[in-house]
């Protein structure tokens, strides 16, 4: 059965290439700065993550001085992206840590570590789930993770890809481990830009999608 699902996740990847080409994200962003966007981006949209995190770089030098100013100038600059009261002390926690720990707020360190490794050692921040360390891994280290967000994890479910009843947790390694390592990144992004231009949360639009011939929710007539 797992070597049907891999045959599936394959033609899937293959057939989003044809229909979207390789896509190609902005521009890689250092450890840090990916782990901090990454936070800020949590129950926002793309849009207010990127105003949040080009007002605290605007409004800071380093992210020493985020981490070390007061928490209510962290907040303000941050409030574009909503539960800023969370996310805020979120963000200097983790930047307080990891200086603790490392010494220095550089996470270079983890293109050394054993994959699994360098996943634990994310995770174990307050606020730093699996998407937000695998989306660090991804586009930040090159390392082969795959990121599940809302959208990828609509999409792989509708497709019948994972277990229906399987939690965005679990649906991490059980997509790693069906999608081959090297289309992590194009699968990832190709079925993220699937699920917000055709496969809506709300009225799919199935008669336009690329996939409608491996989709069996696509197939199946509304009642």
């Amino acid at each position: 059965m797992l070597s049907s699902a891999r045959e599936r996740a394959l033609q899937i990847q293959t057939s989003l290439l044809a229909f979207y080409g390789e896509p190609v994200w902005r521009n890689p962003l250092p450890p840090v700065d990916e782990l901090v966007s990454t936070i800020l981006s949590q129950n926002t949209n793309d849009i207010n993550r990127d105003k949040a995190f080009n007002a605290l770089r605007a409004g800071f030098p380093t992210w020493e001085a985020v981490r070390d100013a007061p928490t209510a100038d962290v907040v303000n600059c941050i409030r574009v992206a909503g539960l800023a009261n969370q996310k805020g002390p979120r963000i200097q926690q983790v930047l307080t840590q990891i200086t603790a720990e490392r010494g220095s707020l550089d996470l270079s360190f983890l293109s050394d570590l054993p994959l699994e490794e360098a996943r634990a050692w994310l995770m174990k921040f307050n606020g730093v789930g699996p998407k937000t360390a695998a989306i660090v891994l991804c586009f930040s280290l090159g390392r082969p993770a795959f990121p599940v967000d809302t959208h990828v994890y609509r999409v792989t479910g509708r497709l019948g890809l994972r277990p229906e009843k399987i939690s965005v947790e679990d649906a991490h390694p059980y997509l790693e481990g069906i999608f081959p390592p090297e289309s992590y990144y194009a699968a990832h992004l190709n079925i993220i830009r699937l699920g917000r231009e055709v496969c809506h949360a709300r009225k799919p639009d199935c008669a336009h999608c690329p996939l409608l011939s491996l989709c069996p929710t696509g197939q199946t007539p509304a009642i």
